[in-house]
């Protein structure tokens, strides 16, 4: 943060917001009151979102009351002093043996990156540091992981699903495939077979829910007031810009950017290139109009690079044959299946970190670019687009997996699985620390983690 700043921080949730008359309304957090209401009003000239998202229950019966998150911190500590009561039940003398196994059943619900991560790492605390504990209790201890697909982490790449899947077979967790969750009950959990239908039920000490997002009470008012109905977040355009509003931006995994068509917007550009109306277009004209689409419609740069030959074949021909021509004809056909390139952002750190770096150098440099537009050619209107587009860089992703193994999914079609990922997810993590602070913090963690085991006390 530059010095000389006046910025000020208000440790409160906001319940509404206020387009008309540019204000948020706020109060206090529940555990932060001290026996007033403690409400108050903000007035905005501009507003960013970035509210996150709740956990997705899909309206579960159960699943609010006896199912545990993981989502915020104070979610982790529950877990945490959950697992720990669990085993100091479970250690009694007089609970009988059934007992026993039923509260050291633990469930965890989504086999998404953050479900397997959760099942590893809870393997590994019980087996690593609460087994030394509790060594009369190792034996009664289950995991299970429940996914409604036909595999685990199915959004990587199919030798790191393969590899996950045995790794867990190996463990002994048991990772039962096609099992759609219908009940949560106290003590036991109701799954329904996606193949035969039939209804199983399991008994549980406890159960972890990571079956995805959806978005909280004050964005889903929000998106009524604007008329975003039946959106699972809020929709802004290329440049974060929440649609409808001409001062609120909205990143992360409250807002979804919602892509152009190139095929609703071919008439229009085309005329915008055919700068002499003769209904053609020759090479140089071309060209000229392609690396503003490219920049527009991210979908045409996707397919290009992958299968569009028609126009690749075309570019190349300007080499050739200066006088080659293009009618709009051609041009619709070139750009036909482009539209099908298009995909939603993954709702993760990664996208939120870009998109909040995007916005606070737009916001910086504002005033420079409202002299000096730098963004694509606005197609239906006059001049150039203010800012570049957000365009999303994928990194790559990672799955750690227990027992210091981590998958790794990098550019490139790049995948690494084993004892050396797990390194590079270390340095990686401990890289997107926000301050030398935190690092250090992470760091010392880690090194109290190998040299003590994991900290098992309910403090």
């Amino acid at each position: 943060m530059q010095s000389g700043l006046d910025v000020q921080f208000s440790e409160a949730e906001c319940y509404k917001i206020d387009p008309k008359n540019n204000k948020v309304y706020c109060r206090a957090s529940h555990d932060k009151k001290l026996g007033g209401t403690e409400e108050f009003s903000l007035d905005y000239d501009y507003l960013v979102i970035a509210m996150g998202a709740r956990s997705n229950t899909f309206n579960t019966p159960g699943v609010e009351e006896h199912a545990y998150f993981l989502k915020e911190v104070e979610d982790a500590q529950r877990i945490r002093h959950k697992v720990i009561n669990l085993f100091e039940r479970a250690s009694l003398p007089c609970v009988p043996v059934e007992e026993k196994k039923r509260l050291l059943s633990f469930v965890i619900v989504g086999g998404g990156p953050t479900g397997v991560e959760f099942a590893a790492e809870l393997y590994d605390f019980v087996h690593e540091d609460l087994s030394k504990l509790y060594p009369s209790l190792k034996d009664h201890v289950k995991i299970t992981l429940l996914e409604a697909g036909y595999h685990i982490l199915n959004m990587f790449d199919k030798r790191i699903t393969e590899f996950a899947e045995e790794k867990f077979k190996r463990d002994g967790i048991d990772v039962k495939l096609g099992s759609m969750v219908v009940k949560v009950g106290e003590k036991e959990i109701s799954s329904k077979e996606r193949g035969s239908g039939e209804v199983a039920t399991l008994p549980h000490g406890m159960v972890v829910w990571s079956t995805g997002i959806g978005a909280r009470p004050e964005v889903v008012d929000f998106m009524k007031q604007l008329g975003q109905i039946n959106r699972r977040a809020l929709v802004t355009d290329e440049w974060l810009r929440v649609e409808g509003c001409d001062n609120i931006y909205a990143l992360g995994d409250c807002a979804t950017i919602n892509q152009r068509k190139v095929m609703e917007d071919i008439a229009v550009i085309f005329s915008k290139a055919d700068k002499e109306n003769t209904g053609m277009l020759d090479l140089k004209e071309f060209q000229n109009v392609v690396g503003d689409i490219i920049e527009r419609y991210p979908q045409v740069d996707i397919y290009l690079k992958s299968q569009m030959k028609d126009m690749a074949s075309l570019l190349s021909k300007s080499q050739e044959s200066p006088t080659t021509v293009v009618d709009i004809e051609y041009f619709k056909q070139a750009l036909s299946k482009v539209d099908s390139q298009m995909k939603n952002l993954p709702a993760t750190a990664q996208v939120a970190a870009q998109q909040g770096t995007y916005l606070a150098d737009c916001f910086n440099r504002m005033e420079l670019c409202e002299r000096y537009p730098e963004g694509p050619l606005r197609f239906r209107g006059t001049g150039r687009h203010r800012f570049r587009a957000f365009r999303y860089k994928h990194f790559g992703q990672f799955a750690p997996l227990g027992g210091e193994q981590t998958a790794a999914q990098l550019p490139g079609d790049w995948v690494s699985i084993g004892h050396s990922s797990q390194w590079l997810w270390y340095s990686v993590y401990a890289s997107k620390q926000v301050s030398w602070r935190t690092k250090a913090l992470v760091i010392a963690d880690w090194g109290r983690r190998f040299l003590f085991g994991r900290d098992s006390s309910q403090i």
